[in-house]
């Protein structure tokens, strides 16, 4: 199977890095290829500019190459913290010009965007990663969990991916050794359970 991986944390020396390698570790062994992108490695461009919102000049390259990633992907990981109830400004910027009319939706003729669109990826599966530093507690009590409505509702079902499974590691600022090898290893279980090995040829 081929999965993407979006990896979106500045520091390499970060849990969320740690995270990405274990995922991608897992996958080999499990059969599967994976495509990983470092947003902030590949200093993704991450601002739409009125234009492109506008669809008067193409997209360039770059995104045009993102776009052809995701729409070849059969699964989906990704990885990052949770800043301020939402994912990092540069992968909100991903999804702006990622996740676009064309490639992850399309609405059916004569809607101008009040219905239900159709989700275009061929997708099934998708496993969302983050860290944080408050406590689920809070983070449900105070909040209500804004991360898990953004990544299910807002976005990925309605680009047609129907199964979502997400997990939230923390409090990472105050974790032991342990506890984030505790958290590693039920990341690799996590993706044993989301993409389970490729059938071998026999």
């Amino acid at each position: 199977m081929r999965i993407l991986l979006i990896l979106a944390h500045p520091e390499p020396k970060s849990l969320n890095h740690a995270i990405a390698r274990r995922v991608m570790e897992t996958l080999k062994k499990l059969g599967h290829s994976i495509l990983l992108h470092d947003l902030y490695a590949e200093q993704f461009p991450c601002v739409m500019s009125g234009s492109e919102i506008a669809g008067r000049n193409p997209v360039d390259s770059v995104i045009e190459n993102h776009c052809c990633d995701l729409q070849n992907a059969q699964g989906l990981v990704i990885i990052h913290p949770n800043w301020w109830g939402q994912p990092p400004a540069i992968l909100k910027g991903w999804v702006d010009r990622v996740f676009r009319s064309g490639v992850a939706y399309r609405f059916l003729p004569g809607d101008q965007g009040e219905g239900i669109p159709e989700g275009l990826l061929g997708i099934e599966k998708a496993l969302i990663l983050n860290t944080s530093d408050t406590p689920r507690e809070r983070e449900i009590s105070n909040m209500g969990d804004p991360l898990e409505a953004i990544w299910k509702k807002c976005i990925l079902e309605y680009c047609g991916i129907k199964q979502v499974t997400r997990r939230m590691f923390g409090v990472v600022i105050t974790s032991t050794f342990e506890e984030r090898e505790k958290w590693l290893k039920e990341t690799e279980e996590l993706v044993v359970a989301t993409y389970p090995a490729e059938p071998t040829a026999g």
